[in-house]
């Protein structure tokens, strides 16, 4: 089977975009009739030609991912360990060139940090660092994930990319997840925002999710970042690598987030917009591909966005995220990687879930270690 690597090198960037633009209303007829879509079915759901079906993409992906997920919703909080970064990437507040205060939180106020989360009701938590190998790197990620495997049902990391055996020495002592997004999916871009650091390296990047597979990670998470490039021709790469893995390691399960460029500390305008009728259009078409598949929204996209899109394909969200170390309790003040568009505290997204008849899921699996001593 040929990697994933191969598959992209093989498509070229300009000619995708093209075939998405040039989808008529009769190709998402058809992709909207179909019981079982694929890739050229996704190209004309994301396409402008599906503009004008959004209301019915949007009835089908409500009652594809009530079918498959029920009125739930899963519940998560991202915990930021550090912002100290060896990287130079244009659109990142922890970016090394960002003249910012570093910090990395020590045992103490990690743990500050998970009783402030555990108080709130989260058994679900995102670990998140920048990509600094001499002091947040693997023997770092590891003491953290055995600080915290007894206080949380689930713990993924969104952290830099490791080795096969880095990630399996992690499995091993408690991580369920990882996210790892590739930004972009165009190389010449993406190595434009990305000129120095390990991650200016698009390959091992992009290898990264078959690291995880062959490391035996219950969950994959993948996305790129809307507003480096086009959205449509990046979601359908996206699209691509996730079909791509789930034939390859089909144990495993996926999900896919939506980040859109927000502002931050050092700023970049987005080159491509994104407005929220294309995220919404982006998500339906989604879930019409694979009824399986998880997605995620973040506290970047706004109060009112979040309160409309809960019931049409989104299956977790956070609430009441910080995202700068220490950011609950231990250091408020310091830098964000990026804004919060969504500020409400955790009982009224709670509140506003239950409002609309979704039960808020806090917990969907035991894990091993809730006996485990500290």
């Amino acid at each position: 089977m040929k990697t994933f690597k191969e598959l992209l090198s093989s498509c070229d960037w300009e000619e995708t975009l093209q075939s998405i633009f040039e989808k008529t209303e009769s190709d998402v007829l058809r992709a909207l009739g179909n019981k079982k879509r694929d890739l050229e079915d996704f190209k004309a759901l994301i396409s402008p030609a599906a503009k004008p079906y959004l209301e019915q993409m949007a009835q089908l992906s409500s009652q594809l991912t009530k079918k498959r997920f029920g009125n739930t919703i899963q519940m998560y909080a991202p915990l930021y360990l550090s912002n100290e970064c060896q990287n130079i990437c244009t659109y990142c507040g922890f970016s090394m060139t960002n003249k910012i205060p570093r910090k990395t939180l020590t045992d103490t106020e990690i743990l500050k940090e998970v009783a402030y989360l555990k108080s709130k009701g989260f058994d679900q938590v995102l670990l998140v660092t920048g990509e600094a190998n001499k002091t947040v790197g693997v023997d770092y990620i590891n003491n953290a994930i055995r600080l915290m495997r007894a206080h949380f049902s689930n713990i993924s990391i969104e952290v830099q990319p490791l080795a096969t055996e880095e990630y399996q020495l992690l499995i091993e002592n408690g991580l369920h997840s990882v996210m790892v997004y590739q930004e972009t999916y165009h190389k010449q871009v993406y190595k434009n925002h990305h000129p120095k650091g390990k991650k200016s390296n698009f390959d091992f990047r992009l290898e990264t999710p078959e690291r995880l597979g062959e490391a035996g990670i219950h969950k994959i998470g993948l996305g790129a970042l809307f507003g480096l490039e086009d959205w449509r021709a990046d979601s359908f790469f996206t699209a691509m690598h996730l079909k791509y893995l789930q034939k390859r390691f089909w144990k495993t399960k996926y999900s896919i987030s939506f980040p859109r460029l927000r502002p931050h500390s050092g700023g970049l305008e987005p080159k491509v917009a994104m407005g929220d009728a294309d995220l919404v259009q982006l998500i339906c078409a989604y879930r019409l591909l694979d009824e399986d598949v998880e997605m995620s929204i973040s506290t970047r996209e706004s109060e009112v966005f979040r309160n409309h899109i809960v019931k049409l394909g989104i299956t977790s969200m956070s609430a009441e995220s910080k995202t700068n170390p220490g950011g609950y309790v231990v250091e408020k003040q310091s830098l964000e990687q990026f804004e919060i568009s969504d500020e409400r505290n955790t009982e009224a997204v709670v509140t506003m879930l239950e409002k609309q008849g979704i039960e808020p899921v806090w917990k969907d699996w035991e894990n091993n270690w809730s006996d485990v001593k500290r």
